[in-house]
């Protein structure tokens, strides 16, 4: 994991004080104000403006795509908490691969991703590790340390490269303790990623491979930000707790029907509407979930 001590984003070359600095939205129309179900769940980003607090000016951060960059649940926060956040936190990248908690140990931060997502991943003894749930910037990674408890339960490890916001566990802490609004905020994702954990329990168990792939295709679509993206055979069988073998056939049933295109790791998504369709109810439940609380 690589701190950005003057973090490049995309193609500026912007200097950022982790010491004053705040993240403003831009001023554009939110999309409606609840979505279907099976609709898209998260806004994809294209600029994020940064406004240094000494000199009030702000900087816009471009991407490649037409929406802007932010974490919801820092977004739903009163300006004065969400700046006291960003004040002790610093912008990371997200590394392929990259382990940012193990399970029995503590969290040494807390992570709001801004692009890519977290896998968060069960192991037990000897067999291949499962997937349990995905973090993009609909949540964060360390929300069980709103309970209390600073040990992680699962292991987060990154495999959708992108960017985040790190903050310390002592200055999460600090700022649970002063800010009742990020309590609530963390209260209610956690909930949300329980029931995200439940559902992905429940799916493994009674669901066909090829109706629980396009479930996971849908989710990681939402995070990635792209209609393209990499995800090797690996982690699509982690995913579904199955052998290589087996999503290589779910896969393959998938892209004669032209909901996918898949060749050894890319993915593009053709028909994401189509692919809803294939996918067991559990996509839309979760969703459901999230809209209901941060609607």
């Amino acid at each position: 994991m690589r701190e950005r001590s003057a973090p490049p984003w995309e193609d500026g070359a912007l200097k950022q004080s982790q010491t004053n600095c705040s993240v403003s939205q831009r001023t554009e129309s939110r999309p409606a104000a609840r979505h279907a179900a099976k609709t898209r769940l998260f806004m994809h980003p294209s600029r994020a403006v940064f406004r240094h607090s000494s000199c009030d000016k702000a900087i816009d951060l471009p991407t490649a795509t037409s929406q802007r960059v932010v974490n919801r649940l820092l977004e739903d926060l009163p300006r004065k908490d969400r700046n006291r956040i960003l004040q002790c936190s610093a912008p990371v990248d997200l590394d392929f691969g990259a382990i940012l908690c193990e399970p029995g140990h503590d969290f040494p931060y807390a992570y709001f991703p801004l692009t890519g997502f977290i896998s968060l991943v069960a192991k037990v003894g000897q067999h291949e590790p499962l997937e349990m749930g995905l973090i993009g910037n609909e949540g964060m990674l360390g929300a069980t340390l709103v309970l209390g408890v600073s040990t992680a339960p699962l292991r987060g490890i990154v495999q959708g490269v992108g960017t985040a916001l790190r903050i310390s566990t002592p200055h999460l802490r600090r700022e649970l303790r002063d800010s009742p609004a990020l309590c609530r905020t963390l209260n209610r994702y956690l909930y949300v990623l329980m029931a995200q954990l439940a559902q992905t329990a429940v799916c493994t168990n009674f669901h066909e491979i090829d109706a629980r792939l396009a479930r996971w295709l849908l989710m990681t679509h939402d995070r990635a930000h792209a209609d393209h993206f990499y995800l090797t055979q690996k982690f699509l069988a982690d995913m579904l707790g199955v052998q290589r073998s087996a999503v290589t056939i779910a896969a393959g049933a998938l892209q004669r029907r032209s909901l996918i295109r898949y060749s050894r790791g890319e993915i593009t998504i053709l028909s994401r509407k189509a692919l809803e369709a294939a996918s067991c109810e559990c996509y839309a439940a979760v969703t459901a979930d999230y809209l209901g609380l941060f609607p």
